[in-house]
């Protein structure tokens, strides 16, 4: 169904919404959350709170692209179901090695300054990204939005596993010099 209509639905309150929803983005949804959780039980709840958060915000809001409006819910919620796992000694998941990974760019823990440069390191992330390929934006996308694993990555890509881990190196160093070089202090 189109994403227009599935929205269309929604606006109407139609139940429908949901099973329309979850068959055509069931399984994009379910790999965020199982690449961050690690656990099929807590994806498949996290997707469910999912569908709920957009039936509660749609309306008023309209998304413009569903998948990315979708992919956030669930990633956010995700993230916090990742948060109350570990804080219980229960981690799992891929996020371990992916925030690891991007440790050295990214400071700490938030203080006032930090929070009002927010928007400038966004805005510099988003300005490096497209300054790179397709193929290796889609490869830092997918390892540090999505949380795919390096094996899934170079699966995806034709590649090996030791090929994409470089790659990734590479992008994180050429991000931190990009930051570095636009007054970042890391």
């Amino acid at each position: 169904m189109d994403d227009g209509k599935i929205v269309q639905l929604y606006w109407q309150r139609d139940e429908q919404a949901i099973p329309a929803t979850s068959a055509k983005y069931g399984a994009y949804c379910a790999s965020i959350a199982r690449n961050i959780l690690g656990s099929e039980e807590d994806a498949e709840e996290c997707v469910n709170d999912a569908y709920l958060c957009a039936w509660n915000a749609i309306p008023p809001h309209r998304p413009k692209v569903l998948s990315a409006f979708l992919g956030k819910l669930v990633r956010n919620l995700s993230l916090n179901r990742y948060k109350h796992n570990t804080a219980e000694k229960r981690g799992g998941g891929g996020l371990p090695a992916v925030l690891d990974e991007l440790s050295d760019l990214v400071p700490g823990r938030d203080d006032v300054e930090q929070a009002v440069d927010r928007r400038a390191l966004v805005r510099t992330i988003d300005e490096f990204l497209g300054t790179l390929s397709p193929e290796k934006r889609s490869m830092f996308i997918r390892r540090y939005w999505y949380t795919d694993s390096v094996q899934q990555i170079a699966a995806r890509y034709g590649m090996r596993a030791g090929a994409v881990s470089t790659a990734l190196y590479r992008l994180r160093l050429n991000l931190r010099n990009y930051l570095l070089e636009r007054g970042f202090e890391l």
